[in-house]
């Protein structure tokens, strides 16, 4: 992974590639009236609108390559007829990958470790620094 938010996963007819980008995430608050973060907490709330569980996955689909065409046509096919519900998890995975990153970004986890690594060393104590070098 690239750290683009970028995920790829099996969702309707195979597995396909999902991002939303800056203009995707616009177009997403525009037809969801709030933005990514407050979507997220409505999904996983269950408090959802159906455009809260099908924009994203729709966007996500532009985002990650696909035409608007052909996921316009991916979207009637199997999310419109519902059942809504299985979808929950599509949404919310692609929502997390915009705001946090892929699960398994390997370049955000480095920067984790290295933050643990600093934290847990000493640091030099303010004599040390101060002192005079040789």
């Amino acid at each position: 992974m690239d750290g683009s938010g970028n995920v790829k996963f099996d969702w309707g007819d195979g597995e396909h590639s999902f991002r939303l980008a800056m203009k995707q995430l616009r177009e997403l608050q525009d037809k969801t009236g709030i933005g990514p973060e407050a979507l997220y907490e409505r999904i996983r709330s269950g408090s959802w609108h159906i455009a809260d569980l099908r924009e994203p996955i729709r966007l996500g689909l532009i985002g990650g390559g696909m035409d608007e065409v052909a996921a316009s046509k991916i979207m009637r096919t199997y999310f419109d007829d519902g059942p809504y519900l299985k979808h929950k998890p599509a949404a919310v995975t692609i929502l997390l990958s915009a705001l946090l990153g892929p699960p398994e970004d390997k370049v955000e986890q480095g920067k984790a470790e290295r933050g643990r690594e600093q934290s847990e060393s000493p640091s030099p104590s303010i004599s040390e620094s101060l002192a005079p070098s040789a």
